[in-house]
């Protein structure tokens, strides 16, 4: 690890909220302030569907929180006022923010729409102390761009974002090696980067209860608990190690998919294919906005011991139909899922090519073609009007495990972001 990085995570606080606040109070100044009242981004305030996508700090204390149904939420905080979600605004807000960072330098990685490292190790000479340019960094967002940042500063991608983490909002906050044993350590080990609760709980058992806890501990009692590969990297992370550049740019060819761990083990394939087809929206969304087309799809399940197993199948043409990826991830889960309980369910997809020209399909109907045109306008409808103005009707179930807006993410290993953090 090399003590002479110094390495930034920016993270927008309670991102989603801030920008909807952002909207609003740019069209009308006299409008009340979200921000400053109970209230989050979630589905229809109307039919209570949907789910929480992020809260206010007064919601959090009311003990709403993030991904939770709005039902529940309510019931929480009668007087929570709920706002549907604006995708297109705070993808502007989000492609600004990088912009503005652009100034301070060109190696930055967005690591997710409300979060980007940058790696100072070459330019911080031109603007001042590492501190003194966080903080003024900080101000430059709020003043041009009217929401707040946590900044982290460190020498590593870990202990960047865990320094981000820390006290908020609008605060900046450091996390070197030699602060590590008084800031990181005593901290309960479910805030260490990638513990979930199902690990948290194991590592408990085994009277491992901080994050100096996890340090300490015999690196082969770690494996015989939680596996070889996560056993290693959470004592790594716990000890504060991570080698991971920063990356400025998207490597070629590249894979589109997501994942999402669910709040419950799975073990019924008709759940199983109703996640897929949250993930399959997501995945298909973002292959057609990029214009590109996959020509292989790969169905990823892990258990709550991190147990990962995966099949995949190579298509006979290109796609980037939703309706092409469901079924065939439907298709390849029935091929090899024994019904093992699963936490977390993902869709890949790989071998991208240009959607230059599209290959004739002797399969290919009026119909088929009839569902792509939907598929596209039910794009635009979106984009236009936010993710939540049309979704499809097995969505609507109030016992639906997951809501049909999976967020798109950027993944570190076994990584779930939350854009309210």
């Amino acid at each position: 690890m090399d003590p002479n990085r110094l390495i930034f995570h920016i993270d927008v606080n309670s991102a989603f909220l801030s920008w909807e606040s952002v909207y609003r109070l740019e069209k009308n100044p006299k409008e009340t302030d979200l921000r400053t009242i109970p209230s989050v981004v979630g589905g229809d305030s109307k039919s209570r569907h949907g789910v929480v996508l992020a809260k206010s700090t007064p919601a959090k204390k009311y003990g709403v929180e993030t991904g939770e149904p709005l039902i529940s939420a309510r019931k929480k905080c009668p007087e929570l006022v709920i706002v549907p979600s604006r995708f297109d605004f705070y993808q502007k807000c989000s492609r600004k923010l990088i912009s503005l960072l652009e100034s301070y330098t060109p190696d930055i990685e967005k690591f997710s729409i409300d979060e980007a490292f940058l790696d100072m190790t070459e330019t911080i000479h031109l603007f001042g102390s590492p501190v003194n340019t966080a903080n003024q960094i900080r101000e430059l967002i709020h003043k041009e761009l009217k929401f707040t940042v946590n900044i982290g500063v460190s020498s590593n991608k870990l202990l960047a974002k865990m320094a981000s983490d820390f006290q908020k909002p609008n605060r900046t906050h450091t996390l070197f090696s030699e602060e590590i044993q008084e800031k990181m350590w005593p901290l309960p080990l479910r805030e260490l980067f990638l513990v979930g609760s199902a690990a948290a709980e194991k590592m408990q058992r085994i009277g491992l209860h901080t994050i100096g806890d996890v340090a300490a501990c015999d690196l082969g009692i770690l494996k015989a608990h939680l596996g070889n590969k996560y056993g290693t990297l959470i004592h790594q992370y716990a000890n504060g190690i991570d080698e991971d550049p920063v990356e400025s740019k998207e490597p070629a060819n590249k894979g589109y998919g997501n994942s999402i761990t669910l709040p419950r083990d799975v073990d019924d394939y008709d759940t199983a294919c109703q996640v897929l087809l949250a993930l399959s929206e997501t995945v298909g969304a973002r292959l057609r906005e990029e214009n590109v087309r996959c020509n292989c799809i790969c169905v990823e399940l892990k258990d709550w011991q991190f147990n990962t197993q995966s099949h995949q199948l190579t298509l006979n043409t290109p796609t980037d139909s939703t309706t092409a990826l469901y079924h065939n991830a439907c298709q390849l889960l029935k091929e090899f899922w024994d019904l093992t309980p699963v936490r977390l369910i993902g869709l890949r997809t790989s071998r991208i090519s240009e959607d230059s020209y599209e290959q004739m399909s002797l399969f290919e109907n009026a119909q088929s073609k009839k569902m792509k045109e939907l598929e596209k306008a039910v794009d635009r409808i979106r984009i236009k009007y936010g993710t939540d103005s049309i979704k499809r009707a097995s969505f609507l179930k109030e016992d639906a495990l997951v809501d049909h807006a999976v967020s798109k993410k950027k993944h570190l290993p076994f990584l779930e972001m939350d854009p309210d953090q």
